[in-house]
């Protein structure tokens, strides 16, 4: 059982720094980004890395304890769907430009993530737990989207 458990730790934590370190090197921000009118809260470009390294440790951490728990369920669902959201983002905004489409990412990966810790609280709270700094992360990422969407 242990050795399940370790095993799909490495898994979850592997496939989503790994995908999230992909994502983020085929979709950098660029000129274009660095073009638009942004609002003033707008954080330093450097904080973006280290701020998706910790979270996405946490999400990859949260979806081994559920997949450990209950690989068949809502709240599984509910991960990979968040995840899926999470990495259609940065293509969707940094590279095709489209901020309106991602801003309805961002929705829709925001859904995702509080449905997920409404339906992981039932089955184990420290995953829902460790999703509420992603919580308020993407949150502010929502609010940041939007505000670049109103201004451009």
């Amino acid at each position: 059982m242990q050795n399940t458990r370790t095993t799909a730790l490495i898994f979850f934590l592997a496939l989503v720094l790994a995908g999230g370190l992909t994502i983020g090197y085929l979709n950098t921000p660029g000129e274009w980004y660095a073009g638009l009118a942004k609002p003033p809260f707008n954080p330093p470009s450097w904080l973006f890395g280290p701020a998706w390294t910790v979270l996405y440790v946490l999400i990859g951490i949260a979806g081994a304890r559920i997949w450990s728990r209950v690989p068949r369920s809502s709240a599984m669902a509910a991960w990979w769907t968040q995840l899926a959201l999470n990495f259609l983002w940065s293509p969707v905004f940094f590279t095709m430009h489209a901020v309106g489409m991602a801003f309805i990412v961002i929705l829709g990966m925001l859904a995702a993530i509080v449905f997920f810790i409404v339906l992981a609280w039932r089955v184990d709270r420290v995953s829902a737990f460790l999703f509420l700094p992603y919580l308020c992360w993407v949150s502010f990422a929502g609010l940041l989207n939007g505000s670049i969407l109103w201004l451009n």
